[in-house]
């Protein structure tokens, strides 16, 4: 048999869909100006975004955050939470922190965009991380 005729048979496996899943993902898919985007969806208020969780509102602003806020995030549970600040890199007073603090939860404090792509990474890596989310 001549080379070109042997040729393997077609394949007719059906074809497949691939879907991020969207409880288990929750990955951020966008930002910009007054806007999250996670799973594709955008969010035009501050968001903490977890593995497994759905989005669910944050903070009031910068200048409104409370230590009631950071004890949400501790109720949470996760191994590291990112505090997006907004535009900007700014440090909350510390005692506002000290619910994480005292449950030994982690934390870097980085301006919104920086938490965004770096909330992504982490939770590709399978880890129990949280993303809080601050619009201004």
């Amino acid at each position: 048999m001549p080379a070109a005729s042997r040729r393997a048979p077609a394949r007719t496996d059906p074809p497949m869909k691939l879907q991020l899943d969207s409880q288990e993902g929750m990955a951020i898919t966008g930002y910009g100006e007054g806007w999250f985007a996670v799973n594709e969806r955008r969010y035009a208020v501050s968001i903490v975004v977890m593995p497994g969780r759905l989005p669910q509102d944050w903070g009031g602003g910068f200048a409104a955050l409370s230590v009631s806020d950071f004890e949400m995030l501790r109720a949470l549970a996760p191994d590291v939470v990112l505090i997006g600040t907004g535009a900007r890199q700014r440090f909350p007073d510390p005692r506002l922190l000290s619910p994480l603090i005292e449950a030994r939860i982690g934390f870097e404090i980085m301006d919104s965009p920086a938490a965004c792509r770096t909330y992504n990474i982490l939770m590709a890596e399978g880890r129990r991380v949280a993303a809080a989310l601050l619009l201004d």
